[in-house]
């Protein structure tokens, strides 16, 4: 008896080392199956969301992005209602709740912002606290990839500002938007101007000039600014003349001088994007991730106007013609 015990409990002993090996050798490596156990649960909401937050009855578009550092660890990218895009340290996610907080920016107080939801299928929702304390409910789903099946054909050259008045244009707000002498004039902070138009991919020519320590910015489909500031770095940043603003640093520094006149040709397609500035290519077909700070909206599967930002000082547009894609 005493020796059939012995027996047993040995292959039972010896099962119990066994059944481990077979388990990673099925799984691969054991690092591999290390990570596979990881990755189950994180990759559910690794990726874009194009988030839309309900902000006292009005719809203001957010974003955000998320994805693994090493083995475990979530971190990310996240837009706000202004602003640019600011890194996310850690992401806690567990049995589909998920949370995250993040310093201020350009908000006066000294709060975090707090961001909570929960993800079911392709979609989040849940509430952000902002730095003044006031919560509110959002959405989200997952941000299209808005690749192009194949190379796209130009067609004609719209002039999209004539020169006379603002006919194809509207303010989103009090308009202090004039036409004079041909040129098109925000002489001082006011609203934003859109084109009644709304477009998907394109090439877009226009001139700008400001005066000294002005800003201003194109936003592409309504929703990525390419950034028009009076700026004196020493390197190229996200957040200055020539950059998709928070996402894209130029290549170098092209900037003329405050009050004389500057260009921008920008290609647009799907994501990618092209920018030259006074003639010199400082972006090469880079992909834009999201939304900028600022946007009209967040549905970036949907085609979206130009927009020209009068929020932010004085600025004067001429020469604005855009090329659509068929």
């Amino acid at each position: 008896m005493n020796k059939f015990f012995k027996m047993c409990t040995k292959k039972i002993y010896l099962g119990f080392l066994i059944l481990p090996f077979l388990i990673i050798n099925s799984l691969g490596s054991p690092l591999e199956a290390y990570t596979s156990f990881i990755r189950e649960d994180t990759t559910t909401i690794e990726g874009r969301w194009d988030i839309t937050i309900n902000m006292d009855g009005k719809k203001l578009p957010s974003w955000l992005e998320v994805h693994r550092s090493g083995l475990r660890t979530l971190v990310g990218e996240f837009v706000g209602t202004g602003g640019s895009a600011r890194p996310i340290s850690k992401i806690n996610f567990s049995n589909g709740n998920f949370s995250f907080s993040i310093p201020p920016q350009w908000e006066r107080e000294d709060n975090d912002l707090i961001v909570k939801g929960i993800l079911r299928g392709d979609s989040l929702s849940g509430n952000m606290t902002f730095s003044n304390g006031k919560t509110y409910n959002y959405v989200a789903y997952r941000a299209p990839t808005l690749r192009r099946k194949s190379a796209p054909v130009w067609g004609k050259p719209i002039t999209l500002f004539n020169g006379k008045n603002l006919n194809g244009w509207h303010a989103l707000g009090n308009n202090q938007w004039i036409v004079d002498s041909g040129l098109l004039r925000s002489p001082h902070s006011g609203a934003n101007l859109v084109t009644d138009n709304t477009f998907t991919d394109f090439k877009l020519h226009i001139e700008f000039r400001y005066p000294k320590e002005s800003n201003s910015g194109v936003y592409l489909r309504g929703r990525y600014e390419v950034q028009i500031e009076d700026t004196g770095g020493q390197e190229p940043v996200k957040n200055e003349l020539g950059s998709i603003y928070g996402f894209l640093a130029p290549t170098e520094l092209v900037a003329k001088g405050a009050g004389q006149w500057q260009s921008y040709d920008v290609t647009l397609v799907g994501r990618m994007v092209t920018v030259v500035a006074n003639g010199i290519t400082i972006i090469c077909n880079r992909e834009i991730p999201g939304i900028t700070g600022g946007a009209i909206n967040s549905n970036e599967g949907e085609p979206g106007p130009l927009v020209i930002q009068g929020d932010h000082g004085p600025i004067d547009y001429r020469n604005i013609i855009l090329t659509p894609a068929k």
